[in-house]
């Protein structure tokens, strides 16, 4: 079953379990889906599907600082919620040891002393962990490694 179908077997689930917080989360994402697939005019795939997804994760993380920061701890407490929600519907995390040891690995086998090469570190980690880790991470994560 890919992540579509997936998603959609969900919101049934979620329609008969009258679960409006999940139901309204995964119709918004299909929502996203189907308007991706308009403008590209073709179906997406689970890898597409899955950045779509972690972009999703990151407006709802924003808009919970926002929240936050405005004083609406129960908005910010339902943006949270969708996020744990979308969160299932990404691959296992790399975890951050595991996501520095390689980047380790990749500066050793490129030969890389100087931070100035640090798109080329960036540029061979992110293909092998796309979905699994935050891009961001992996750019900070990759400049300590080079300091």
């Amino acid at each position: 079953m890919n992540l579509k179908e997936s998603l959609l077997s969900d919101m049934k689930e979620a329609l008969k379990a009258r679960n409006s917080l999940t139901l309204n989360t995964i119709r918004g994402l299909i929502s996203e889906i189907k308007n991706q697939e308009i403008d590209l005019r073709r179906e997406l795939d689970d890898d597409e599907i899955i950045s779509l997804v972690s972009t999703q994760i990151k407006k709802r993380k924003e808009a919970a600082a926002l929240f936050d920061k405005g004083g609406r701890g129960d908005l910010s407490e339902k943006e949270s919620q969708e996020m744990v929600i979308l969160q299932e519907y990404l691959p296992e995390q790399v975890s951050e040891g595991d996501l520095k040891n390689r980047i380790k690995e990749v500066i050793l086998e490129l030969g890389i002393v100087d931070i100035k090469d640090l798109g080329k570190v960036i540029k061979t980690i992110i293909p092998e962990f796309k979905g699994r880790a935050d891009n961001g991470q992996i750019k900070n994560l990759a400049a300590e490694c080079l300091k």
